[in-house]
């Protein structure tokens, strides 16, 4: 199920994009027939000893027991993939074994809800949050099951707009879209009572690339607007320009690293999308009355 909810989202959009966006590899320690759980079925894979691992975005997925995994080779390919720059993701419990590898130091994340507690027991400094998927930077995490397909209609969402991730949707018959927060968090149309889609794009892209610099240029063109109406709408429903909401929702995530874990101040400030630490500062203390040196201590 995970696989198929990974790939499924990223065949359709060629299909229904026409334009191949997507090409998809199939990658394992020995190469050869990968079985999946459902015996009959599996993949024809090729050894990674043959791959240069220089994909756009490397995923790893683990059933099972992620956590009783060992393997040099696979850890090394993993190492040096995050060494040339590859963007890495974990599928179900992919993060387990990336975090084995050492890749994912620094990074929020998440895994497939069997294996919360013991990764957090594993790995007492380690970001794993409760969420359907996490995207960090070069980091992009779900838990499995059906979470990937919410994951890649934020994944086309960011590389070809709303429309074609629309589209995938319903060819799929997805329609019932969660957010990278759920089920512990309501999805924008609950959550800030918001029912124009050009919105809930909104929020969504802000919520799944906290990290990542978005311009209001950026949102209106993946949101399928203009610039003039994304603003007002997002000032008519949610009472601020669309560069204000994404603001505030980035220094809401501060607070609860700040809170949660031991980072640096530098550190929550890069996972935040800032580049250095004085601005990142002078925009916290904007919002909340005190600095996040100020704040960590109150706590």
């Amino acid at each position: 199920m995970s696989v198929a909810s990974a790939v499924e989202p990223l065949r359709a959009a060629n299909l229904l994009g026409r334009a191949g966006h997507y090409r998809m590899s199939f990658v394992t320690a020995d190469g050869g027939w990968a079985p999946t759980s459902v015996a009959a079925c599996g993949f024809q894979t090729v050894p990674m000893a043959e791959v240069e691992a220089d994909f756009d975005i490397l995923f790893v997925v683990a059933g099972g027991d992620p956590l009783s995994f060992r393997d040099p080779r696979v850890s090394a390919w993993l190492r040096r993939a995050a060494r040339a720059g590859t963007p890495l993701g974990g599928i179900s419990g992919g993060a387990a074994i990336l975090a084995a590898a050492g890749v994912m130091s620094e990074r929020r994340y998440t895994v497939h809800w069997l294996h919360l507690d013991e990764m957090r027991e594993t790995y007492p400094d380690a970001l794993v949050e409760r969420r359907l998927f996490v995207i960090d930077r070069d980091r992009y995490t779900c838990a499995g099951g059906m979470a990937p397909l919410d994951m890649m209609h934020a994944l086309i969402t960011a590389d070809h707009g709303i429309e074609l991730a629309r589209s995938v949707s319903d060819w799929l018959i997805h329609t019932g879209i969660r957010q990278a927060e759920a089920p512990q968090q309501l999805d924008p149309v609950q959550r800030y009572d918001v029912h124009h889609p050009a919105l809930a794009a909104m929020i969504q892209l802000i919520s799944s690339h906290i990290a990542d610099p978005i311009t209001l240029a950026d949102l209106a063109t993946l949101c399928g607007v203009s610039a003039r109406q994304l603003v007002r709408l997002s000032r008519q429903h949610l009472g601020e320009t669309p560069m204000s909401f994404y603001r505030k929702v980035r220094m809401a995530k501060a607070a609860e690293m700040l809170n949660q874990t031991s980072m640096s101040i530098e550190t929550v400030a890069v996972a935040t999308g800032f580049t250095n630490r004085s601005h990142f500062s002078r925009m916290f203390k904007q919002q909340f009355g005190k600095g996040p040196a100020a704040l960590r201590r109150a706590v």
